[in-house]
């Protein structure tokens, strides 16, 4: 993305080229959204929540059926190859359906227990206006996972999207749009890091979720500071997989390679290191090496390429640096980039990296990489691996690989993050608490407590007449 004055540009990482070109919102026109955002929200919080779900089921159909195009301009603005483009859609779908049904019973009146004379209950109210701030690698499953149950819970929403997927943002606006969503209830705004924070600190805006790096998580806070608002961070990890000597090896090195692969490793909750037990360890490494030698590394408009490019250069380039790094301190590389014809130096593409012989000692070990490496270390107990696994500023998803089912609920009651997976990994399931522990972040979404943050308690205490 580059900004000249009041221009953003959006540069594909497929060929360099500008993609898409947008004005940034001026300081009149932020000014009319939030007060339009406001404005809405008094009458919204008053429609019934089942006019809402309608409404928003509405939106989910517009949003499925405009899938071919949505993929498209994924592919072009942050390099999804485009025969995985088109699982976001169907992602979002799936979260978006699962936060409108759980509303009815989320917002439910909490009833307590009965007492002579008096009628008591705590009701939940909406906070007013939501600035969801999102990310470009997954724009549309981290967006709507904030934006689905704020307005079903009878908030309004302004969007600033990631100047790297603004298109994001302009179809979930004419999908609310088509499906009848009140005018001032979903807007979008494009906007520079400056005026993001500014709207951070208006009063106007009553929560704010963010996802994206530490160093913007931190800006959200000191933003939102002093004006005592809830705030929703999720800040990425450095996501651990253990594989122990019991586990099915086939399926464990075919979840891990996905999860640490998929979308070019840029994913929050891939998988990003990898401890196996010295039993099965040359085994797992034999056929990891075998797969991730069969990506086809390519142009993400190509139908056959299953390993696109990363978003942009500088992010190429600091991945090869994480490797330089390790393989500097005796980490041994075992894929040859020129298996890989499209890699090349200063480009967005990047042939995928497996390393092993590294350590805690290493950037790869313990640096977010956001690309397609990941190293593999062998252990020689769960005491050791719980111990590895833990050692990290992040914590948003841990996973083990055993056929002892209890000793892994064991293994995961002691590590330090916010969703554990057994024989699985990089998954969300919207009826589980989406969270993070540590530098992950704070706040939830997804399930029924994903409507927590964005409501607020108020208790009625009536005496009734004797």
């Amino acid at each position: 993305m580059n900004t000249r004055s009041n221009i953003q540009q959006t540069h594909s990482p497929i060929d360099n080229s500008v993609y898409v070109e947008r004005h940034l919102a001026s300081s009149e026109e932020i000014n009319y959204t939030l007060q339009k955002s406001v404005a809405a929200q008094v009458n919204w919080r008053q429609v019934d929540i089942k006019e809402r779900a309608e409404i928003c089921h509405k939106m989910v159909d517009f949003f499925i059926a405009n899938e071919d195009e949505i993929a498209n301009e994924l592919c072009w603005m942050m390099g999804r190859p485009i025969q995985y483009a088109r699982g976001e859609v169907a992602g979002l779908a799936e979260r978006a359906r699962y936060m409108i049904d759980a509303a009815d019973a989320a917002l439910a009146n909490i009833q307590v227990p009965d007492k002579p004379g008096f009628k008591r209950y705590i009701k939940r109210e909406a906070l007013g206006t939501a600035f969801v701030v999102a990310p470009w690698n997954y724009p549309y499953l981290t967006a709507i996972n904030a934006i689905m149950p704020a307005i079903m819970a009878g908030n309004s929403v302004v969007l600033k999207h990631s100047a790297q997927t603004p298109l994001c943002a302009e179809q979930l606006f004419h999908a609310f749009q088509k499906a009848g969503l009140p005018d001032g209830i979903f807007q979008y705004l494009h906007l520079s890091h400056a005026d993001t924070e500014s709207v951070i600190k208006d009063s106007r805006v009553n929560y704010v979720a963010f996802t994206g790096s530490v160093a913007g998580g931190a800006m959200v806070e000191r933003a939102s500071s002093g004006r005592f608002i809830g705030v929703g961070l999720e800040l990425g990890g450095k996501d651990p997989a253990y594989v122990r000597g019991d586990a099915d090896v086939d399926n464990a090195v075919e979840t891990c390679i996905d999860g640490a692969f998929f979308n070019s490793g840029q994913s929050c909750c891939g998988i990003e290191r990898i401890y196996v037990d010295s039993s099965i360890f040359d085994e797992f490494l034999r056929k990891s090496v075998d797969i991730v030698k069969g990506y086809r590394l390519g142009r993400s408009d190509d139908e056959k390429t299953t390993l696109g490019p990363v978003v942009k250069a500088s992010a190429a380039e600091f991945v090869r640096d994480q490797v330089k790094d390790a393989v500097s301190k005796g980490a041994i590389p075992h894929i040859n980039a020129d298996d890989f014809p499209m890699d090349e130096v200063g480009s967005t593409y990047l042939a995928p990296q497996l390393l092993t012989n590294v350590n805690h000692q290493m950037r790869v070990m313990t640096e977010e990489s956001f690309g397609p490496v990941v190293g593999i270390m062998k252990v020689d107990s769960d005491e050791e691996a719980i111990s590895l696994m833990n050692d990290s500023e992040f914590g948003l998803t841990a996973s083990v690989f055993t056929q002892d089912i209890d000793t892994a609920v064991m293994i995961g009651e002691q590590l330090e993050t916010g969703t554990f997976f057994v024989n699985r990994c990089d998954y969300l399931d919207p009826a589980l608490a989406w969270t993070g522990v540590k530098n992950s972040g704070r706040g939830c979404t997804l399930s029924a407590l994903g409507y927590e943050s964005l409501t607020r308690p108020k208790s009625f205490h009536i005496k009734v007449s004797q």
